[in-house]
């Protein structure tokens, strides 16, 4: 008998983060529309909309934080305790494997939001991970130098959306055994397979128009 897999799309963001009108219930409700199994909600240096979202539907959400260091981000998942924006790398990921939450390194190869690879080479034997397709990336090949660079090293790769809008919601993500654990999560995430495409570079214009809405009207999270 085959092993069942489920869809899993490891990095989203609600109106928790600064960039996104995305509320938790509308993620919610479309991530079951696209035939999601798993969520990670990931939004900016905090918790809160994963946590929101966590009690509206426990079966789909895993809670995860994207985590801006002084080297560049690092996307998770199954966190326990929010970890602050401004840590150096090290102490990020420690706090981190405090919790036993999972560790990725966000969109690594992206010029405008990556890692410089002394950095990154830095991290390496310290994470879970590295983003081998970030479907907000501009180019394919940003997403393709992932991949190499992980498979050369022999590391596991996740995959995610980067959702900021309703539109981006299940453009990325893989199919993998089914897990309820961080520790079962390392165990299956090799044997991912990729399903995803890149979603339109205009959908960066939603998260400037997200910034400017709440630099007006700060009261959009629920």
């Amino acid at each position: 008998m085959s092993q069942k897999l489920i869809k899993v799309d490891f990095h989203n963001h609600s109106n928790a983060s600064p960039d996104s009108l995305v509320k938790p219930e509308e993620l919610v409700t479309i991530a079951r529309k696209r035939g999601l199994d798993k969520l990670v909600v990931t939004d900016h240096n905090n918790i809160r909309g994963a946590l929101r979202c966590k009690e509206l539907d426990p079966d789909l959400i895993i809670v995860g934080e994207e985590i801006m260091t002084t080297r560049g981000e690092l996307v998770t998942a199954f966190v326990t305790e929010e970890v602050p924006r401004g840590l150096e790398p090290g102490e990020a990921i420690k706090r981190l494997r405090e919790q036993g939450a999972f560790i990725s390194v966000s969109h690594p190869f992206d010029p405008h939001r990556g890692w410089d690879l002394s950095d990154l080479m830095e991290i390496i034997d310290l994470v879970d991970a590295i983003e081998i397709f970030n479907a907000r990336c501009y180019r394919e090949e940003w997403n393709l130098k992932a991949m190499e660079f992980a498979g050369e090293r022999k590391m596991a790769g996740t995959v995610g959306s980067d959702a900021h809008s309703l539109f981006e919601i299940g453009a990325a993500g893989m199919l993998l055994p089914e897990f309820n654990s961080a520790e079962e999560l390392r165990a299956v995430i090799r044997k991912g397979k990729v399903e995803a495409q890149l979603s339109s570079p205009l959908v960066h214009i939603g998260s400037r128009y997200a910034k400017f809405v709440k630099a007006f009207f700060p009261a959009q999270e629920t």
